[in-house]
C-alpha cells in the first residue's frame, strides 16, 4: 500500500512529492514526461531564476529533489482509478493501492473535430466504460481511440455488449487488443443520429451502425479519471476547493487540469498546497 500516489510528472507533481516526502509519506509519481514545461525552450518568467533555463531542465532539477528524498517514479501510463475505502490506481504494467492520490496531468488533451461527437455526449457518445457499460448490455457498441487507454475502455465492455468495435481513426495501433474486438483503421467522418446516436460513417462513406460511442483518446488525463469518478468537472477543469481537494476524501489535484492559467509558477504553488493537503489528509487517518 502507498501513501501517496501522484498521476503526473511536470512541475504540479513534482512540487506536490517534495512535501509529501518531507513530511515522511512514502510517494510514487507516475509519468511518461515532464508535462507541457518539458516542452519549453527557454523560460524568462519563473521568480528567482538567474539565466533562462529551458523547462526540460527545470522539470530534471524538480525530479533530482524528489529523488533525493527517497520517491519513486514509474514512467507508465495511467488508464483506470478507482476509489472504494481505498485508491486502486492501474497502468500498463501494474496496480497500485493508495492512502492518497494527487491528480497533476495537466490540461485535458482537446477532443477531435468530428461533427457529430459533441453533439451527442450523454446521448450515446460516453467518455467512461466503467461507468456507462451496464447501459449497452447485448447492444453493440465502438470505441474510438487507439492505445492502452482505448484497450482499457475495450476490456470494460467486452462482457457485456454484443460487440465491440475499435475506431483507429487512421492513427496506428499502440496496444494489443483482444480478437474479440473489431479492429477498424479508417478515419472517421462523423458521428450519425439525432436524439441517441445510430452509428459512424468513415470518410470513405461506410456506415458502421452502433448504439454507443466511448472516447478513449491518448492517454487517461486528470479530468477523464475524474469523470470516471464521478467527479464534477466545469470547463474542462476539475473542480477543487482551496485546499486542493475534491470531493472525495484524498484525493486532491493541482496544475492545468484544475487551472486555467498554465503557468509553470502556478502549477508548483498548487502542487504545494496539494502535497500539504495531501500530507494532513494521511495524519488525520493515523
Amino acid at each position: 500500500m502507498e501513501d501517496v500516489v501522484i498521476i503526473g510528472g511536470g512541475p504540479a507533481g513534482l512540487s506536490a512529492a517534495l512535501y509529501t516526502l518531507r513530511g515522511g509519506k512514502g510517494t510514487t509519481v507516475i509519468g511518461k514526461d515532464g508535462g507541457a514545461l518539458w516542452k519549453a525552450r527557454e523560460v524568462e518568467n519563473y521568480f528567482g531564476a538567474s539565466r533562462q533555463p529551458s523547462g526540460r531542465e527545470l522539470v530534471e532539477t524538480g525530479r533530482s529533489q524528489v529523488k533525493a528524498l527517497g520517491g519513486v517514479f514509474l514512467e507508465e501510463e495511467v488508464t483506470a482509478l478507482e476509489w472504494t475505502d481505498r485508491f486502486t490506481v492501474t497502468t500498463t504494467a501494474r496496480t497500485l493501492e493508495a492512502r492518497a492520490v494527487i491528480l497533476a496531468t495537466g490540461a485535458s488533451r482537446a477532443t477531435l473535430p468530428i461533427p457529430g461527437l459533441k453533439e451527442l455526449e450523454g446521448h450515446g457518445v460516453s467518455y467512461c466504460a466503467v461507468c456507462d457499460a451496464f447501459f449497452y448490455r447485448g447492444k453493440t457498441v465502438a470505441v474510438l481511440g487507439a492505445g492502452p487507454y482505448a484497450r482499457h475502455e475495450a476490456d470494460a465492455l467486452l462482457p457485456v455488449a454484443a460487440s465491440v468495435t475499435l475506431l483507429a481513426n487512421g492513427q496506428p495501433l499502440a496496444a494489443r487488443f483482444p480478437g474479440k474486438v473489431t479492429v477498424e483503421p479508417r478515419p472517421v467522418a462523423r458521428v450519425l443520429g439525432e436524439e441517441k446516436v445510430t452509428g459512424v460513417e468513415l470518410k470513405d462513406g461506410t456506415v458502421l451502425p452502433c448504439d454507443g460511442l466511448f472516447v478513449a483518446l491518448g492517454s487517461a488525463g486528470g479530468v477523464e479519471l475524474a469523470r470516471k469518478l464521478g467527479l464534477p468537472v466545469e470547463g474542462g477543469k476539475i473542480t477543487v476547493d482551496a485546499a486542493m481537494a475534491t470531493m472525495i476524501p484524498g484525493l486532491f489535484a493541482a496544475g492545468d487540469c484544475v487551472s486555467s492559467i498554465q503557468q509553470a509558477s502556478v502549477a508548483v504553488g498548487q502542487g504545494a498546497i496539494a502535497g500539504l493537503s495531501a500530507l494532513n489528509y494521511l495524519r488525520t487517518l493515523g
